[in-house]
């Protein structure tokens, strides 16, 4: 221990026989105790020393019993063991993942556990409920804020004692003896705390302390079980006792079943050697069968896994742990528990649980503390439950609100299960708790349903008929069951969702059958569908025959109608056009109301925008005649108005009509429509959520009767109610039957053998007549699959009416079209074509070996994975290849398979061996195409933004390869003055004078210093900021070799560190605009004066290479200036080069 440490804990007093003999400095040694553990490290070692010490055993415990007089001194006592008794996931935040960490988190957690065997003591507790009750007796004006706080540290004292968790190694108990956290109830009980907190938990005037109650509460009860509460002390009845004898029966005939098996497998004489056989149809490793070398009874368990050490399964996919399991306490430490459950349900818990429902939606309350009000709701009703029901003690919590706050809690905790993945396990634990309340209080509902008071069955049908009306609460299950994940959510849970979702559809079915119509809330998806594909409007005739006939149409309207269309609104105010800008489109639309024939539209339209747009009087003055409003709409009508083109079609293969053919907007729509229960149903019909019943169905020698009877009656729905027993059709759930139907003790589950006899005999009735059947057993099945299967499998209808058609030149998309224009589909998605590719999925070892032997052939060529890709005689996408190459071993990462430079382009666009005019033509003219395969960077203009998005990414992740020389990424470009001049036609001239700026100040720095390091381009005006967000600004960088950022760490673009100096301001020189090109006979001479222009910029720039090194660094700033004015072909002199 550390020295000052030592002395302090000295400076406390001592301890001599049973009396504790204080020094002077007590209370002081205590204050200095309680400021070291303010300051101690990530370590926690003050803490572990004080521990290892003992002091709360030999010093602090002491005090309190025999110098509780000295109040400054208990309270500071008090102050200190709060601090040392909280608990060690507190100190750490989490459990540590460091070894050394972790060693540390052990220490406290053993020191903790000292800590609670010393507090089972009566007389510890005696003073601390003595001190308690003393401070309640106080009025609340007689208290001062320090009698709140010593209140308020003696029931967190209580709790941190009361958490601390059980030693495993030490306390190998036995059910029905003693732990310690037993002893310790029962000090609690013997001193009378407990009835302290039944008092803070009903009295008015204690409402702040709740939280604290109820946190006490339920680490009191942290390993009782309700049902072992209820029968504690009691005679059991008989329906436990038959439910005991069956179990046991159960047990004595699958013992027996096994002796009858050993007795049949032993021989009458024992035999040294078993043989060996030849296991015909059985083929080993090579091509003969298998030889099998010992005896037969154990032939049944052989398989070609013996021997074969077991796979690794990674952390991610193995199983969700379960939670401790309950142990059952002694007989009088329970009695005791089950008189506080009684005065607790009669006197407390409606009182307790309204204020913290209150705290908790007021947020006064600390983070995750809903999950002690869920536990609370749980435990205290199904102790209600099973001890005579009571619907008075649990009104509080059994109404809708209470189904309505858990739905909402279920749905948070499934969202921060999926975000929060590191607490994920946390997550899952607090959503089964929630479930486990919904279940309680489904369970409480249908024992209402039972009860001999009429005014508690009216109670019961209401709440009834508010959770199966709304949606939330009738389709929570189906969300559930479809959204289990193994990896993350135990057993125990699922196995509490089914039985759910059992008794869910068990009263829903049992609600329906007394009603003829019942009407439920549905919630309808309103889809505005917005078409991706711009359809091509029709053209109105405007020749000036067909105008005047339009006219002479309109204007006989208008004498004859009286009434005009009112409330035309002549603007768009959801469009971000200003409201000014809006009246040319008005008047197009009075225009085509007048090309449509409808004139009061029209008139009713220009009254509307004459009021809107009043000024110049445009839409005719405010006093206008009748007359002449006639003759202005006839000018409307004959007026030339500008009209926006509408965007180019694009073509779409008809294969994807249904996902190209429009974007649809959801709105929800809340409507009522008439339930029916068959149909609720059919929605378990589903692969996603039969595989978790199948998944609980594998443990069912486990698992209780009442757990396999759920299973078999969801599975008898599907398969018998609805005739969808093409589900099971799977080999795993027929392996599983098979065992079923082969355990020795399988007249204890007769349910489950009669269900399992009856789909296997189905299967065999329809694969007589299905030849496919056999194959089908290898896949889970939709409901399509299923009809398909025992229906007959259905060809494609538009590819039938395709070839029924007289006109062989209509497709697909159009046919699609029709059929939904006439009502005879309700969508174009239900006859979407399904892609049938060749999904190759396993590689065969011939294809292994092709794959090698390509791989070498073209491991040192540019291109590795596209010539693979081209010889491959098996074709398979480029991301299968890439992971076989990886799992084979023959690359150690993807960057090995990007492609590469060959040497003599490398060489040449790096600028050695390269002539001026060959690196200016290429500059300004272009280059073809390079050999490497950069297509995809050509075609990417062409392409939509996706595609170029997706290039940009690939260009960001190979950014430092594809800089390494600016003149090869110019070479792979296209013309650069073209897109300078259409950029500085768009009004970017600022933007790429600033561009040049840089690239000049980098190329001066890189010469001065004589070294080179990526510089970010950083835009500091608004300009410029909006040029580096512009797709063709990006694309010109992109041909200058500027570096994209490569991940989401980097903001900016960047000059790259392998672009020389001279290579930079031939980049800032090819910026500047070129002439336009001229016409007639000055078209010879365009590129001469471009080639001209280039090699005055490069003049210019080694000019300029000698000057700086004579000037000095302030004179920098007006060179880049002067080669910009330079390079941009303004006039310039000799005189204005020497200033």
């Amino acid at each position: 221990m550390n020295c000052e440490l030592l002395a302090t804990c000295s400076a406390l007093g001592y301890l001599e026989g049973e009396t504790y003999h204080k020094e002077v400095d007590c209370l002081e040694s205590v204050k200095d105790l309680i400021r070291y553990l303010r300051h101690e490290d990530d370590t926690r070692d003050v803490r572990q020393q004080l521990g290892a010490g003992q002091i709360i055993q030999n010093d602090l415990l002491p005090l309190i019993t025999q110098h509780g007089e000295d109040k400054v001194l208990f309270d500071a006592c008090i102050r200190l063991m709060v601090n040392l008794t909280q608990p060690a996931m507190l100190c750490f935040g989490k459990v540590p993942e460091d070894p050394v960490f972790r060693h540390h988190f052990l220490e406290v957690t053993s020191h903790l556990q000292a800590y609670k065997e010393a507090f089972a003591s009566e007389r510890v507790f005696g003073i601390l409920s003595e001190t308690l009750y003393n401070l309640l007796q106080l009025d609340w004006d007689q208290r001062q804020e320090e009698d709140n706080l010593l209140i308020e540290r003696i029931l967190l004292l209580v709790r941190n004692i009361l958490h601390v968790p059980a030693d495993p190694c030490e306390e190998k108990k036995v059910d029905d003896d003693a732990s310690i956290h037993d002893r310790l109830l029962w000090a609690v009980h013997m001193s009378g705390f407990d009835d302290l907190i039944k008092f803070l938990a009903s009295a008015q005037s204690e409402q702040q302390w709740t939280m604290h109650v109820l946190e006490i509460v339920s680490l009191m009860f942290r390993d009782q079980t309700p049902e072992a509460l209820v029968s504690a002390g009691q005679a059991r009845s008989a329906e436990e006792q038959q439910k005991d004898l069956q179990e046991l029966e159960a047990l004595r005939q699958k013992e027996q079943a096994e002796k009858r098996s050993r007795t049949l497998q032993r021989g009458t004489r024992h035999s040294r050697f078993g043989g060996s056989y030849v296991v015909q149809g059985l083929k080993s490793i090579g091509d003969k069968d298998v030889i099998y070398h010992r005896t037969l009874h154990n032939f049944k368990n052989y398989t070609h896994d013996i021997g074969k050490s077991v796979r690794r399964v990674p952390k991610r996919n193995r199983q969700a742990k379960e939670c401790k399991d309950k142990r059952r306490s002694a007989l009088n430490v329970r009695l005791f528990l089950r008189e506080f459950c009684v005065d607790f349900l009669e006197n407390c818990y409606n009182h307790l649980m309204y204020l913290v429902k209150e705290s908790l939606i007021r947020e006064h309350a600390q983070e995750h503390d809903e999950s002690y009000y869920l536990w609370a709701l749980s435990f205290f009703m199904a102790f209600n439950r099973g001890n005579g029901f009571r619907a008075d003690f649990v009104s509080e919590t059994l109404s809708i609100r209470a189904f309505h706050f858990i739905e909402r809690n279920i749905t948070n905790y499934y969202e921060m299960m999926l975000t929060d993945r590191k607490e994920a396990t946390s997550w899952s634990r607090r959503m089964h708790l929630a479930l486990k309340a919904y279940q309680e209080l489904l369970l409480n509902v249908n024992e209402m349903d039972r009860s001999q008071d009429e005014s508690i069955r009216q109670s019961s049908n209401v709440i009834k008929s508010n959770i199966f009306y709304l949606m939330e609460y009738r389709e929570i299950f189906l969300t559930l069951l479809r959204k289990f994940d193994e990896t993350r959510q135990p057993y125990s849970y699922l196995k509490d969702l089914v039985e759910s979702t059992h008794l869910f559809l068990r009263m829903l079915e049992r609600f329906c059958k007394g009603r003829k119509n019942l009407m439920v809330q549905v919630r309808s998806y309103v889809r505005r569908k917005k078409s991706r594909v711009e359809k091509n409007l029709p053209t109105l005739e405007t020749s000036p025959e067909t105008l005047a006939e339009t006219w002479k149409t309109v204007e006989e309207e208008l004498k004859l109608s009286e009434s005009l269309t009112e409330g035309i609104v002549p603007f768009d105010a959801t469009s971000e056009t200003p409201l000014e800008e809006q009246r040319t489109e008005a008047m197009v639309r009075v225009q085509n109301a007048l090309l449509a024939r409808l004139g009061p539209e029209a008139l009713g339209l220009l009254r509307a925008a004459r009021e809107v747009w009043p000024e110049g009087d445009v839409f005719g003055s405010a006093d206008v005649e009748p007359e002449e409003e006639l003759e202005l709409l006839k000018q409307i009508l004959h007026a030339n108005l500008p009209r926006s083109s509408p965007e180019p079609t694009v073509e779409e293969d008809d294969d994807d009509v249904a996902e190209l053919e429009e974007e649809e907007l959801e709105s929800v729509q809340v409507s009522e429509t008439e339930f029916n229960f068959l149909d609720f149903v059919k929605r378990f019909a589903s692969p996603n959520i039969v595989r978790p019943y199948i998944l609980l169905l594998k443990s069912y020698s486990k698992n209780t009767p009442h757990t396999n009877h759920c299973i078999a009656r969801m599975l008898h729905r599907l398969a018998v109610d609805l005739k969808m027993d093409a589900l099971l059709y799977q080999l795993s759930v027929f392996n599983l039957f098979n065992k079923i139907l082969n355990d020795p003790a399988a007249a204890a589950y007769k349910e489950l053998v009669t269900f399992a006899k009856h789909v296997v005999n189905r299967f065999f009735s329809v694969a007589a007549k299905n030849n496919k059947a056999y194959v089908e057993l290898l896949f889970w099945k939709n409901v399509r699959a299923v009809c398909d299967m025992t229906e007959g499998y259905k060809p494609d209808i538009v590819e039938t009416l395709l070839q029924l058609l007289n006109n062989r030149n209509r497709t697909r998309r159009q046919v699609v079209t029709q059929l939904v224009h006439m009502g005879l589909v309700a969508n174009a998605k239900e006859l979407k074509k399904q892609k049938i590719g060749t999904r190759i999925v396993l590689w065969t070892e011939d294809q292994e070996e092709e794959l090698q032997m390509l791989f070498e052939e073209y491991r040192d060529s540019d291109d590795v994975l596209g010539n693979i890709l081209k010889k491959l005689t098996a074709k398979r996408s480029r991301a299968r290849v890439v992971d076989k190459l990886l799992s084979m071993g023959l690359v150690a990462e993807r960057r090995e398979l990007y492609k590469r430079r060959s040497r003599k382009s490398q060489g040449k666009s790096s600028g050695k061996g390269m002539s001026e005019e060959e690196f200016l033509a290429g500059l300004t003219q272009g280059s073809p195409d390079d050999s490497v395969g950069r297509d995809d960077e050509e075609d990417g203009e062409n392409e939509s933004e996706e595609s170029e998005e997706e290039e940009e990414r690939e260009e960001s992740l190979n950014g430092q390869r594809r800089s390494q020389s600016m003149h090869s990424t110019v070479e792979r470009k296209a013309d650069v003055g073209n897109t300078v001049n259409a950029l500085h036609q768009e009004g970017m001239s600022g933007p790429l004078l600033w561009l040049q700026n840089c690239l000049n100040r980098t190329a001066n720095d890189r010469e001065e210093d004589g070294l080179s390091q990526p510089v970010p381009l950083v835009p500091l005006t608004e300009a410029n900021e909006d040029a580096m967000d512009n797709k063709s600004f990006q694309r010109l960088l992109r041909k200058l070799g500027m570096r994209a950022p490569a991940n989401e760490q980097e903001s900016f673009w960047r000059i790259p560190a392998k672009i020389s100096a001279a290579d930079l301001r031939c980049a800032a020189a090819a910026l500047s605009p070129t002439e336009d090109e001229p016409t007639g006979g000055e078209e010879q001479d365009g590129p001469s004066e471009q080639r001209a222009q280039a090699l005055r910029a490069l003049l210019l720039a080694r000019k300029q290479k000698h000057h700086l090194s004579c000037f000095s660094f302030k004179l920098q700033g007006t060179f880049a200036s002067c080669i910009t004015r330079l390079v941009s072909g303004k006039e310039y002199s000799v005189e204005s080069e020497n200033k």
